[in-house]
């Protein structure tokens, strides 16, 4: 039996990583903003967590430590996206949005990085809508261009990269992966994976043992 971190499990993508690893006999750490999901609570804990929230995060991160338990796998999935509609950068939905998907992610993280395992796996869920490589290419699943999304998800794997590089000699590995368009809240039905599918395969990457610092989509990587 492991120890799974998981921001964000309340639905989504989150809620079937739970549901995944749960089935798989581990116990699951999950996090919720509001309402906890219907999950047996035999090998769970649940623990409230608003990542706009400095005075949350230091509580959520305080409980987390207070159990004395080791995290195996670590995996930073909660994030929004509110600015599909927009053409150009609001700067308010902008701060919005690098408050969670950036800065309360790395808040949480660096909290909590004293009880991660060695030869543990942090994860970070990015976007193919943070590759500089791929901006500009294919077709938006939004009317918009969601700058403030796609900004915070590329400073998300910068952070992948350097938290790397600084755990490198502790052989905690640091991935970011994209999960794809998925069917959630986020992704809307027009999606074209299930989060049960994508559960299943960021479960199999996360026990895994992959190269340390690299963007991952199933188990190619991605161009930065």
């Amino acid at each position: 039996m492991k120890n799974i971190f998981i921001t964000g499990i309340d639905k989504g993508i989150g809620l079937a990583l739970a549901e995944k690893f749960l089935d798989q006999g581990h116990f699951v750490f999950g996090t919720v903003l509001t309402q906890a999901p219907d999950l047996p609570l035999d090998n769970l804990q649940i623990f409230t967590l608003d990542l706009s929230s400095p005075e949350s995060i230091e509580n959520c991160s305080r409980e987390v430590l207070t159990t004395g338990k080791k995290i195996d796998v670590f995996i930073n999935n909660a994030g929004i996206l509110i600015d599909k509609e927009e053409e150009g950068v609001v700067i308010e939905k902008l701060r919005q949005t690098l408050e969670v998907n950036l800065i309360g992610t790395i808040d949480l993280t660096e909290k909590l990085l004293p009880a991660v395992n060695t030869d543990g796996h942090v994860i970070n869920i990015s976007s193919s809508a943070g590759s500089l490589a791929l901006t500009g290419s294919g077709t938006s699943h939004y009317p918009g261009h969601y700058p403030a999304y796609k900004i915070s998800k590329t400073a998300l794997n910068m952070y992948t990269r350097t938290l790397a590089e600084r755990l490198k000699d502790q052989s905690i590995t640091v991935s970011a992966v994209n999960p794809g368009w998925v069917k959630t809240d986020m992704g809307t039905e027009r999606a074209d994976l299930e989060p049960q599918e994508v559960a299943t395969n960021i479960f199999n990457f996360a026990l895994s043992k992959p190269e340390t610092g690299h963007f991952w989509f199933k188990t190619e990587k991605m161009p930065w």
